[in-house]
Protein backbone atom coordinates (compact mmCIF):
# COMPACT_ATOMS: atom_id res chain seq x y z
CA UNK A 1 0.00 0.00 0.00
CA UNK A 2 3.32 2.52 0.39
CA UNK A 3 4.74 0.84 -2.90
CA UNK A 4 3.81 4.02 -5.13
CA UNK A 5 4.49 6.86 -2.23
CA UNK A 6 7.44 5.41 -1.74
CA UNK A 7 8.72 5.62 -5.45
CA UNK A 8 7.68 8.74 -5.94
CA UNK A 9 9.57 9.85 -2.51
CA UNK A 10 12.52 7.96 -3.85
CA UNK A 11 12.57 9.36 -7.24
CA UNK A 12 12.29 13.35 -5.93
CA UNK A 13 15.09 12.14 -3.55
CA UNK A 14 17.45 10.79 -6.08
CA UNK A 15 16.73 13.93 -8.48
CA UNK A 16 17.79 16.26 -5.66
CA UNK A 17 20.97 14.14 -5.22
CA UNK A 18 21.83 14.09 -8.40
CA UNK A 19 20.99 17.70 -9.35
CA UNK A 20 22.65 19.45 -6.14
CA UNK A 21 26.11 20.56 -8.31
CA UNK A 22 23.67 22.82 -10.42
CA UNK A 23 22.51 24.62 -7.40
CA UNK A 24 25.57 24.87 -6.60
CA UNK A 25 26.74 26.30 -10.07
CA UNK A 26 23.96 28.52 -10.20
CA UNK A 27 24.70 30.27 -7.08
CA UNK A 28 28.06 30.68 -7.53
CA UNK A 29 26.97 32.41 -11.09
CA UNK A 30 24.71 34.38 -9.45
CA UNK A 31 26.92 35.58 -6.49
CA UNK A 32 29.50 37.08 -9.32
CA UNK A 33 27.02 40.12 -10.21
CA UNK A 34 25.58 40.94 -6.14
CA UNK A 35 26.94 43.13 -3.39
CA UNK A 36 29.42 41.61 -0.65
CA UNK A 37 26.45 41.31 1.82
CA UNK A 38 24.46 38.33 -0.35
CA UNK A 39 26.53 34.89 1.08
CA UNK A 40 26.50 32.06 -1.14
CA UNK A 41 25.30 29.88 1.62
CA UNK A 42 22.03 31.76 1.44
CA UNK A 43 21.83 31.33 -2.03
CA UNK A 44 22.00 27.54 -2.12
CA UNK A 45 19.80 27.28 0.65
CA UNK A 46 17.02 28.97 -1.03
CA UNK A 47 17.62 27.62 -4.39
CA UNK A 48 17.67 23.70 -2.89
CA UNK A 49 13.97 24.76 -1.81
CA UNK A 50 14.12 25.51 -5.48
CA UNK A 51 15.23 22.20 -6.40
CA UNK A 52 13.10 19.94 -4.39
CA UNK A 53 9.80 21.94 -5.90
CA UNK A 54 11.24 21.26 -9.56
CA UNK A 55 11.51 17.20 -8.96
CA UNK A 56 8.34 17.14 -7.15
CA UNK A 57 6.59 18.91 -9.87
CA UNK A 58 8.21 17.84 -12.62
CA UNK A 59 6.74 16.37 -15.86
CA UNK A 60 8.71 14.94 -18.47
CA UNK A 61 5.69 14.61 -20.90
CA UNK A 62 6.32 18.26 -21.44
CA UNK A 63 9.13 18.02 -23.28
CA UNK A 64 11.94 19.99 -21.18
CA UNK A 65 14.82 18.07 -19.64
CA UNK A 66 14.59 18.13 -15.69
CA UNK A 67 18.00 20.03 -15.55
CA UNK A 68 16.34 22.50 -18.00
CA UNK A 69 13.44 23.12 -15.60
CA UNK A 70 15.24 22.84 -12.32
CA UNK A 71 17.36 25.32 -13.23
CA UNK A 72 14.66 28.00 -14.09
CA UNK A 73 13.19 26.80 -10.52
CA UNK A 74 16.33 27.15 -9.13
CA UNK A 75 17.25 30.01 -10.35
CA UNK A 76 13.63 32.28 -9.73
CA UNK A 77 14.23 31.14 -6.26
CA UNK A 78 17.29 32.50 -5.47
CA UNK A 79 16.30 35.86 -6.76
CA UNK A 80 12.87 35.62 -5.04
CA UNK A 81 14.85 34.95 -1.86
CA UNK A 82 17.20 38.17 -3.33
CA UNK A 83 14.07 40.46 -3.98
CA UNK A 84 12.73 39.75 -0.43
CA UNK A 85 15.58 41.02 1.06
CA UNK A 86 15.46 44.60 -0.41
CA UNK A 87 19.37 44.88 0.02
CA UNK A 88 20.23 47.47 -3.03
CA UNK A 89 19.52 51.09 -2.02
CA UNK A 90 17.64 53.27 -3.67
CA UNK A 91 20.28 55.70 -4.73
CA UNK A 92 21.35 53.19 -6.98
CA UNK A 93 18.18 52.55 -8.48
CA UNK A 94 17.56 56.47 -8.88
CA UNK A 95 20.93 56.43 -10.55
CA UNK A 96 20.19 53.67 -12.93
CA UNK A 97 17.15 55.41 -14.17
CA UNK A 98 18.45 58.43 -14.51
CA UNK A 99 21.56 56.99 -17.15
CA UNK A 100 18.74 54.88 -18.60
CA UNK A 101 16.87 57.93 -19.42
CA UNK A 102 20.18 60.09 -20.22
CA UNK A 103 20.82 57.16 -22.86
CA UNK A 104 17.39 57.25 -24.67
CA UNK A 105 17.98 61.25 -25.27
CA UNK A 106 21.15 60.82 -26.75
CA UNK A 107 19.91 57.93 -28.70
CA UNK A 108 16.82 59.72 -29.66
CA UNK A 109 18.62 62.63 -31.13
CA UNK A 110 21.51 61.08 -32.40
CA UNK A 111 19.90 57.95 -33.92
CA UNK A 112 23.12 55.94 -33.04
CA UNK A 113 24.10 54.27 -30.15
CA UNK A 114 24.80 56.34 -26.92
CA UNK A 115 28.76 56.95 -25.84
CA UNK A 116 29.90 56.83 -22.73
CA UNK A 117 30.99 60.40 -22.97
CA UNK A 118 28.16 61.67 -24.13
CA UNK A 119 25.53 60.24 -21.42
CA UNK A 120 28.13 60.95 -18.61
CA UNK A 121 28.13 65.06 -20.25
CA UNK A 122 24.20 64.91 -19.88
CA UNK A 123 24.21 63.56 -16.67
CA UNK A 124 26.87 66.21 -15.61
CA UNK A 125 29.45 63.82 -13.90
CA UNK A 126 32.89 62.87 -14.70
CA UNK A 127 33.20 59.99 -16.72
CA UNK A 128 34.92 58.26 -13.83
CA UNK A 129 31.69 59.27 -11.86
CA UNK A 130 29.39 57.37 -14.69
CA UNK A 131 31.30 54.05 -15.35
CA UNK A 132 30.95 53.89 -10.87
CA UNK A 133 27.87 54.71 -10.99
CA UNK A 134 27.69 51.78 -14.09
CA UNK A 135 28.97 49.42 -11.86
CA UNK A 136 27.12 50.17 -8.58
CA UNK A 137 23.98 49.64 -11.21
CA UNK A 138 25.17 45.80 -12.13
CA UNK A 139 25.17 45.11 -8.43
CA UNK A 140 21.58 45.95 -8.41
CA UNK A 141 20.22 44.73 -11.55
CA UNK A 142 18.92 41.13 -11.48
CA UNK A 143 18.89 41.04 -15.09
CA UNK A 144 18.57 38.00 -16.66
CA UNK A 145 18.74 37.02 -20.35
CA UNK A 146 17.07 33.30 -19.48
CA UNK A 147 14.45 34.37 -17.57
CA UNK A 148 13.50 37.25 -19.87
CA UNK A 149 11.29 38.92 -17.15
CA UNK A 150 10.10 42.71 -16.69
CA UNK A 151 11.40 42.61 -13.22
CA UNK A 152 15.09 41.75 -14.61
CA UNK A 153 14.68 44.92 -16.29
CA UNK A 154 13.42 46.69 -14.04
CA UNK A 155 14.68 49.25 -11.60
CA UNK A 156 13.51 46.89 -8.64
CA UNK A 157 10.76 49.07 -7.84
CA UNK A 158 8.03 47.29 -9.85
CA UNK A 159 6.22 44.31 -9.50
CA UNK A 160 4.65 43.06 -13.41
CA UNK A 161 4.19 39.98 -13.98
CA UNK A 162 3.90 38.86 -17.65
CA UNK A 163 1.94 35.95 -19.00
CA UNK A 164 0.61 34.30 -22.22
CA UNK A 165 0.83 36.40 -25.31
CA UNK A 166 2.04 39.25 -23.47
CA UNK A 167 5.22 37.59 -22.34
CA UNK A 168 5.75 36.62 -25.71
CA UNK A 169 5.50 39.63 -27.30
CA UNK A 170 7.79 40.64 -24.63
CA UNK A 171 10.38 38.04 -25.36
CA UNK A 172 9.98 39.04 -29.25
CA UNK A 173 10.96 42.29 -28.60
CA UNK A 174 13.88 41.56 -25.94
CA UNK A 175 15.78 39.86 -28.54
CA UNK A 176 14.81 42.34 -30.97
CA UNK A 177 16.12 44.75 -28.79
CA UNK A 178 19.19 42.69 -28.02
CA UNK A 179 20.17 42.20 -31.41
CA UNK A 180 20.55 46.46 -32.14
CA UNK A 181 23.23 46.43 -29.30
CA UNK A 182 26.50 47.49 -29.63
CA UNK A 183 28.45 44.40 -30.48
CA UNK A 184 30.76 44.70 -27.74
CA UNK A 185 27.25 44.75 -25.60
CA UNK A 186 25.91 41.49 -27.58
CA UNK A 187 29.03 39.91 -26.97
CA UNK A 188 29.56 40.06 -22.81
CA UNK A 189 25.85 39.06 -22.48
CA UNK A 190 26.30 36.05 -25.07
CA UNK A 191 29.44 35.02 -23.02
CA UNK A 192 27.56 36.06 -19.55
CA UNK A 193 24.52 34.31 -19.97
CA UNK A 194 24.90 31.50 -22.58
CA UNK A 195 28.56 30.82 -22.24
CA UNK A 196 28.37 31.77 -18.61
CA UNK A 197 31.44 32.92 -17.90
CA UNK A 198 32.38 34.58 -15.15
CA UNK A 199 33.68 39.06 -15.74
CA UNK A 200 37.31 37.91 -14.99
CA UNK A 201 36.96 35.32 -17.95
CA UNK A 202 35.17 37.50 -20.67
CA UNK A 203 37.86 40.21 -20.03
CA UNK A 204 40.24 37.37 -20.63
CA UNK A 205 38.45 36.94 -23.97
CA UNK A 206 37.59 40.16 -25.20
CA UNK A 207 40.93 41.96 -23.98
CA UNK A 208 40.01 44.06 -21.51
CA UNK A 209 39.50 44.62 -17.59
CA UNK A 210 37.17 42.70 -15.40
CA UNK A 211 36.14 46.11 -14.33
CA UNK A 212 35.57 47.53 -17.90
CA UNK A 213 33.42 43.81 -18.57
CA UNK A 214 31.40 44.89 -15.92
CA UNK A 215 30.57 48.38 -17.13
CA UNK A 216 29.53 47.23 -20.38
CA UNK A 217 26.97 44.50 -18.75
CA UNK A 218 25.58 47.32 -17.25
CA UNK A 219 25.72 49.55 -19.73
CA UNK A 220 24.05 46.80 -21.66
CA UNK A 221 20.98 46.50 -19.85
CA UNK A 222 20.35 50.10 -18.91
CA UNK A 223 20.36 50.67 -22.63
CA UNK A 224 17.81 47.97 -22.99
CA UNK A 225 15.83 49.51 -20.59
CA UNK A 226 15.68 52.66 -23.02
CA UNK A 227 14.93 50.71 -25.75
CA UNK A 228 12.12 48.70 -23.76
CA UNK A 229 10.41 51.84 -21.99
CA UNK A 230 7.11 51.36 -23.08
CA UNK A 231 7.01 48.22 -21.53
CA UNK A 232 8.44 49.42 -18.11
CA UNK A 233 6.04 52.36 -18.07
CA UNK A 234 3.31 50.07 -17.91
CA UNK A 235 4.78 48.22 -15.04
CA UNK A 236 4.28 51.33 -12.83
Amino acid sequence: MYSHKTTDAQQIQALVEQHADLVKRIAHHLLGRLPPSVQVDDLIQSGMIGLIEAAKKYDESKGASFETYAGIRIRGAMLDEIRRGDWVPRSVHRNARRISAAIKEVEDKTGRDAQDEEVAKLLGISLDEYHEQLQESLSGRLFSVEELGVQELSDGETNQELDGVERVEFQQQLAEAIATLPEREQWVLALYYDEELNLKEIGQVLGVSESRVSQIHSQAALRLRSRLGGWLDNSK
